[in-house]
């Protein structure tokens, strides 16, 4: 009985240490309409929070473990996940996956004139302007924080942006982060940094945190970003608010307890 035991911990032992070796996965990306392949898929492993793409002939090569799940996304293409199984990576195949076109219907986009008069000063207060404030916090490495415009006088406004309750972040995070660990891993993964600094969408962004569309851009609103930067940031400079919210709500944390 002792050994059945015994050799029962060591099977599941060994197994847990197999599943976590990590090896070279390899596959092609192709159109399911055409089986062209397509160029420039973004890849990343959501698991190890390491990214990469395919070459001109849609081929890539990434690191993975048993039960990684990758992700796959193009513009133009759904997006899809695949789980890496034992069999992609014992037979070392080349596996071919197939990314579906994306059928969008353009909605109709209306251009106003701008009428201008040849004057500087009356055409230049036809210009919008962002009123956006940005407040810098006294002791801490980053810029500070950016406040949308709101109906309140100034002072209240910077009292929101030191005092907002960033406990929002531990919320979704929980008090031993792994998504905060995945955070710093995306910072400093160059790929995965630069498939972001291109993409608009958050998609990336909510499938490596782990988090939701609504908890993201409420997050970001916790954190004193505007309504403005939510909607045109690209999804690189919301990871990097989020980084730095975190890293200054610790900072204040500190300062509190201390």
């Amino acid at each position: 009985m002792k050994r059945i035991i015994i050799f029962t911990i060591i099977f599941f032992v060994f197994s847990n240490i197999i599943s976590q070796n990590l090896y070279e996965v390899m596959g092609t990306i192709v159109n399911s309409k055409n089986n062209q392949s397509i160029e420039n898929v973004n890849i990343v492993n959501l698991n190890k929070v390491i990214g990469t793409s395919t070459n001109i002939n849609g081929e890539f090569k990434i690191s993975a473990s048993v039960s990684d799940t990758l992700h796959f996304s193009h513009l133009g293409f759904k997006s899809i996940k695949v789980r890496v199984t034992n069999d992609w990576i014992n037979y070392n195949t080349n596996t071919i996956i197939e990314l579906t076109e994306l059928s969008l219907a353009l909605e109709e986009v209306v251009v106003y004139e701008m009428k201008l008069t040849g004057f500087l000063e009356i055409d230049i207060k036809q210009v919008p302007i962002n009123n956006n404030n940005r407040y810098s916090i006294s002791g801490l490495p980053n810029v500070g924080y950016e406040s949308s415009v709101r109906p309140t006088s100034a002072v209240t406004k910077a009292l929101n942006a030191i005092f907002n309750p960033v406990d929002f972040l531990y919320k979704i995070f929980g008090r031993e982060p792994n998504q905060l660990r995945k955070l710093k891993k995306m910072k400093q993964d160059d790929q995965i940094r630069n498939i972001l600094a291109n993409r608009f969408d958050r998609e990336m962004l909510i499938e490596l945190l782990d988090i939701d569309r609504v908890d993201l851009e409420f997050l970001i609103t916790q954190c004193n970003y505007s309504e403005d930067f939510i909607n045109k940031a690209n999804d690189l400079q919301v990871l990097d608010a989020i980084s730095e919210c975190y890293e200054e709500y610790k900072v204040l944390n500190r300062s509190i307890k201390n």
